[in-house]
């Protein structure tokens, strides 16, 4: 009868530790395939968020090894709102969709702008930001039109809209590609090309500490928009980030958070109404 007893508490512990264990698998792979849903980042007390450190000045690291920028203000308000902390995961631009459909991020802020072909393999939250694509060059040489850089190399960042743009409507530019906002920078600085092409807003920011350049080109293309990037299917964050958009526009964050954070970069030749979106 013992020997009974011990048999069918035995298997009642293996069915209880299946169907345990079942659950979790469950859990591991919904929160995997659609990323942590709002009930879970607030569980674990931390949201985990993409962004550039070396992108000023959006998203970069000073001197003190404090991260600074305008998405780095948006990102500690989103923690703040949600009640949790920020754990900033640093990233390249062509690294942003892999690090939210492997999971490894909840949220990209690193300067994301709305494409269709990021829209097919991720989800965007309401945009916060307008941008164009702008050239700069040394003044000196200065870029003015497209047709100048017909047989020239041109810079681009790995994974970024002026890539695409360049890619499939002008071919006749060499392109230069790198992986890091450092790397193409410094690239233009030691001559190893004759322009560079990326989003205007942070061209204007560059060129202003570095006289020798200016943005000759100052927008290609149709208007984008720059958002939150979130997992595809993650409805929870995604509606949570809408109405968070809603509300931060309504107490006029993004204008607050320009003036702190652009503004100083910018000067008068770009104003906050150029940037920031307040509906």
């Amino acid at each position: 009868m013992n020997k009974i007893r011990k048999i069918i508490l035995l298997l009642s512990a293996t069915i209880v530790i299946s169907v345990i264990g079942s659950q979790l698998l469950t859990v591991k792979a919904e929160a995997s395939q659609n990323g942590r849903s709002v009930k879970q980042i607030k569980k674990a007390g931390e949201i985990k968020i993409a962004v550039f450190g070396d992108l000023k000045p959006y998203g970069w690291v000073d001197k003190n090894g404090k991260r600074q920028g305008y998405d780095i203000e948006l990102a500690k308000q989103i923690a703040k709102d949600l009640g949790v902390k920020v754990k900033y995961v640093q990233v390249n631009a062509n690294a942003r969709v892999d690090a939210l459909n492997s999971g490894k991020v909840d949220l990209a802020l690193a300067n994301f702008t709305v494409t269709p072909e990021r829209e097919k393999v991720i989800d965007f939250a309401k945009p916060y930001m307008k941008v164009s694509i702008g050239v700069a060059s040394k003044k000196t040489n200065l870029i003015t039109k497209v047709s100048q850089l017909d047989g020239k190399n041109l810079i681009v960042n790995k994974g970024t809209t002026a890539e695409t743009y360049f890619t499939k409507n002008y071919t006749k530019a060499n392109l230069l590609k790198f992986d890091s906002k450092t790397q193409q920078f410094a690239a233009l600085k030691d001559g190893r090309a004759d322009a560079i092409t990326d989003d205007n807003s942070y061209l204007f920011a560059w060129v202003k500490s570095h006289s020798d350049y200016q943005v000759g080109i100052k927008k290609l293309g149709t208007q984008s928009y720059v958002s939150p990037g979130i997992q595809k299917g993650n409805k929870s964050l995604l509606t949570w980030t809408n109405s968070e958009i809603n509300r931060l526009n309504q107490s006029n964050f993004f204008e607050k958070d320009y003036n702190k954070t652009l503004a100083p970069f910018f000067g008068d030749d770009v104003k906050s109404s150029d940037i920031t979106i307040t509906k």
